[in-house]
């Protein structure tokens, strides 16, 4: 598994990476918007752009982090049998519904995302609609690769469940690790 034990890793590493770059970008819309709101309500100056500028940058963040999110098994899971299983059971669990479920649609909506939501609006050069306003197409860019990226961390936790379910590689304890939420 050596080469796809290291193609698993690079994934892991460029979504850390996104989920870094995720966690500066919320920070920087809370920014935004409380200097929005400052200048707004305090010196009576506004301007769309900031407005637009905040939702940016926390789409951004929301479809930059999911794949994060997946990798760091801090998704949430539909828990009906789960909790009841061996981690073997649960390995079979996540590589079934990576492999039919999760890769399925997120090559789905990143194609779809792609044809009809960014490709069109680069094509024109859109821009906002408001008075002062953003480009469009830049934000409509990050939807597909945010669903390109989600299904890139799915190869990498297909090939880790692979790994592990042949003895090649173990996970770290936080991947087999399952907490029953509490009702």
């Amino acid at each position: 598994m050596g080469f796809w034990t290291k193609l698993s890793a690079g994934i892991d590493r460029v979504n850390q990476v996104l989920g870094s770059i995720a966690s500066i970008m919320i920070l920087l819309s809370c920014v935004v918007s409380a200097t929005n709101a400052l200048l707004r309500y305090g010196l009576d100056i506004s301007n769309n752009w900031p407005l637009e500028l905040q939702w940016y940058l926390f789409s951004a963040a929301v479809m930059l982090g999911a794949s994060y999110t997946l990798k760091r098994n801090e998704h949430v899971r539909v828990d009906l049998i789960y909790s009841h299983l061996s981690d073997r059971g649960r390995l079979w669990i996540d590589l079934f519904g990576l492999a039919c479920f999760l890769m399925p649609a997120c090559l789905l909506f990143a194609w779809l995302s792609w044809t009809s939501l960014f490709y069109p609006s680069w094509l024109v050069t859109e821009g906002s609609m408001n008075s002062g306003g953003l480009a469009r197409y830049p934000i409509k860019f990050i939807v597909p690769f945010g669903f390109f990226m989600l299904s890139l961390q799915g190869v990498s936790e297909i090939i880790k469940r692979i790994g592990a379910l042949n003895g090649e590689i173990v996970l770290p304890a936080e991947d087999l690790h399952y907490e029953k939420p509490m009702q």
